[in-house]
């Protein structure tokens, strides 16, 4: 067992452990007193994990109800809250309860959301079963619903009681959920560990799984210590949206349906990257993420990505604020006016 403790106002540990879903009970009852446990998931994990978990969570004398959405970004709306909200009223759900998130990024968020806002906020735990919620989403307590005119754009910061990461949910997805969560895995490396990076650059989508034991907590702890030193997003912690702020574009122009988020990012990296550093450290970044079938580029025009990203929750005014890397395993945060920002990338492309 790998244990990572997130030492924010309202602590918690990151258990990571193959086979671990079938104690999750057990872990559960150590850090939670709630009588019920309402279970929220998508109709793809419910298939696989709800059992397991609710067997686990019932053998340790929990009372455990399930609500479950249909699956993909595009139920990650105000539509789909509301019903789980509604769900836990007439399931008698009170603030001493406990909602678990079983599943993957979209999961995650909205049950984070409803936790953190039904009945002004209760309890809830992280039970991440894609690479995508393991190394990145489930940790560090953003929770939100899209809207129409923009991703995350309604949230809440609301930190889970722990997250219990299983990596052998992992083997049982479509391997496009390995391709979507290694665009996370690669912005890590970019950010903050150029070992990371250059280890990356000589594995491929046939071997990566054998090193995610390695990989996980890896990517895990740098998010730790970013989170730790800025809770709230305010500072530092932006540079977890390295490749974000046109990935969101991307994912809002295709109406979330092209492009998975860990394809749209790796493509807004390698984006960012290509008008902002070196013609090799470009190429580099571009290499690394089509060796794991991640997109470099998208066919949609750039002036029009670049117009959406003035919905960005990153806005400050009338700047934006985005990540560069300056070199592989470094990131600094950049701000804008938004018409400065446009013309940069307009004069790059003509270019």
């Amino acid at each position: 067992m790998t244990k990572i403790h997130v030492p924010v106002r309202d602590a918690y540990d990151v258990i990571i452990e193959r086979n671990i879903l079938k104690r999750c009970g057990e872990i559960i009852s150590e850090v939670s007193k709630a009588e019920t446990c309402a279970i929220i998931t998508d109709d793809n994990v419910d298939k696989l994990y709800s059992e397991t978990v609710s067997e686990s969570l019932k053998s340790n004398g929990f009372k455990v109800v399930k609500y479950v959405f249909p699956h993909g970004e595009a139920s990650k709306n105000a539509g789909t809250l509301t019903k789980i909200w509604s769900f836990l009223v007439q399931n008698d759900i009170t603030r001493s309860d406990c909602l678990i998130a079983l599943g993957g990024g979209v999961v995650g968020d909205i049950t984070g959301f409803a936790g953190a806002t039904f009945l002004r906020g209760i309890q809830y735990i992280q039970i991440p079963t894609s690479l995508l919620a393991q190394v990145d989403s489930s940790v560090g307590g953003k929770t939100a619903v899209d809207l129409p005119e923009g991703k995350n754009l309604v949230g809440a910061f609301k930190q889970p009681l722990t997250v219990i990461c299983d990596p052998d949910t992992l083997f049982t997805l479509p391997q496009t959920f390995l391709i979507d969560g290694m665009g996370e895995v690669i912005k890590y490396g970019m950010i903050a560990n150029a070992e990371l990076f250059s280890k990356l650059c000589q594995y491929d989508l046939s071997n990566i799984t054998e090193h995610l034991d390695e990989i996980i907590p890896v990517c895990i702890g740098i998010k730790r210590d970013v989170v730790a030193e800025d809770e709230l997003d305010t500072g530092l912690r932006m540079i977890l949206n390295f490749g974000h702020t046109l990935g969101h574009a991307i994912e809002a122009y295709y109406h979330y349906e092209t492009y998975t988020h860990g394809c749209a990012v790796a493509a807004g990296m390698c984006l960012m990257t290509k008008f902002h550093n070196t013609p090799e450290e470009y190429e580099t970044l571009k290499c690394c993420v089509e060796r794991y079938h991640l997109p470099s580029d998208v066919p949609a025009s750039l002036k029009e990505l670049v117009s959406l990203c003035g919905h960005d929750k990153k806005r400050a005014g009338t700047r934006l604020r985005y990540i560069v890397c300056s070199s592989i395993g470094t990131a600094e945060i950049k701000s804008d006016f938004l018409p400065d920002f446009q013309k940069h990338f307009e004069r790059n492309e003509r270019a």
